[in-house]
């Protein structure tokens, strides 16, 4: 069966590149609300199934893939940085710290089963002076990342220690969508066979 990807994110396409899948790119037309009192984890499951369910209306008996990132810390949001005046905030908020990145997954399955689950994993900042978050901040990585870095690229050099998923920091729990996908069907044996 065919899967989409309900996402624009370089960072996904790549990933699922990785693993040899079969998919195509169908954006979400969803406009990304924050609702007051909302807590970090909530906000990423309901916007990572409100873009799943948005395009699966639109291409019935198909699987799809929504999915939702943030970075948090102190119970704030960081999503993407608007600006570089407020990655430079972000990146200053989070040197020499311990954050957490949350990524949600929804999927549907053809049939139009889904499930929703989040991963979690704590990043820790080595410390840095404000010349070298400037010095980041040139190589430009820091839009269109929640929190304003890019692990997967020179941002590497931020993080002193992880725990967790790696892929969940990128963008997208690879192991967990696996599962999810298991659970709805498609057997890891069938993942692995998949072109």
């Amino acid at each position: 069966m065919p899967i989409i990807l309900a996402s624009i994110s370089p960072r996904r396409r790549e990933l699922l590149n990785s693993l040899d899948w079969d998919f195509i790119v169908v954006p979400s037309e969803i406009i990304e609300k924050t609702i007051q009192g909302e807590k970090p984890e909530e906000m990423v499951l309901r916007l990572a199934k409100e873009k799943a369910k948005d395009v699966y209306k639109r291409n019935l008996n198909n699987w799809v893939i929504g999915a939702d990132t943030v970075v948090t810390i102190d119970e704030n949001i960081f999503g993407k940085p608007k600006d570089i005046v407020e990655a430079k905030k972000m990146l200053n908020t989070l040197q020499g710290r311990t954050h957490v990145v949350i990524t949600a997954v929804a999927l549907y399955s053809p049939d139009g089963r889904k499930l929703v689950a989040a991963e979690k994993t704590l990043v820790t900042f080595r410390k840095m002076t404000l010349n070298e978050i400037d010095a980041y901040i040139d190589q430009s990585e820091y839009a269109d990342k929640a929190g304003a870095y890019a692990i997967q690229n020179k941002g590497v050099l931020l993080v002193e220690k992880i725990n967790g998923c790696y892929f969940n920091v990128v963008g997208l729990p690879l192991q967990l969508l696996s599962t999810m996908f298991a659970k709805l069907g498609w057997s890891l044996s069938e993942q692995w066979r998949a072109k």
